[in-house]
């Protein structure tokens, strides 16, 4: 029986698996989304959740802490700089795991596993979802983009006329 055995081994030493989860974790920080197996992204999942959790409060010890597990000084200063901000209202749940498939060689089920902040295709279908309802009033905003545009090809005919002056000066000296 498997009592109290909840850690997936991932049939690594404790060394090996120490450095994998701690260059994936660092990899994930850096490019904000990885893909690798589902067994890799299960267990990266609670490795760096708590250091995430750890970046919301930027103290030196805070600092020190996560170093000691991801190893990588561009990464922890990428998790508090840019990371921490964007998730500090977010009480947990901050990586999401997509399965995409499986591997080619060796039919290895694989997923994605990214930042849920920092999903441009999830923030980009809320952009469409917002010109779906500009739509429906299209007589409306037609007519407003029409109108701005005519006052900003104003201005630049005025700035030609100026422009034309100053190069006849030197012509008359």
């Amino acid at each position: 029986m498997r009592h109290n055995k909840a850690v997936n081994h991932l049939g690594r030493q404790s060394g090996h698996r120490k450095a994998l989860l701690a260059n994936m974790a660092s990899s994930l920080i850096l490019k904000k989304r990885i893909t690798t197996t589902v067994a890799k992204a299960k267990a990266l999942k609670p490795y760096l959740e708590p250091l995430v959790t750890k970046s919301k409060e930027d103290t030196t010890h805070n600092r020190r802490v996560v170093f000691s597990y991801l190893k990588d000084k561009n990464a922890v200063s990428e998790l508090f700089r840019v990371i921490a901000p964007k998730i500090a209202d977010r009480p947990g749940g901050y990586l999401r795991i997509l399965h995409t498939g499986f591997r080619q060689g060796d039919a290895a089920e694989m997923a994605l596993i990214e930042f849920v902040d920092f999903n441009e295709a999830a923030l980009a279908s809320g952009k469409k979802e917002e010109k779906k309802a500009t739509r429906r009033s299209r007589s409306k905003k037609a007519a407003e983009p029409a109108a701005e545009a005519a006052p900003a090809a104003e201005p630049v005919a005025e700035e030609a006329p100026a422009a034309e002056p100053a190069a006849e000066e030197p012509k008359a000296e």
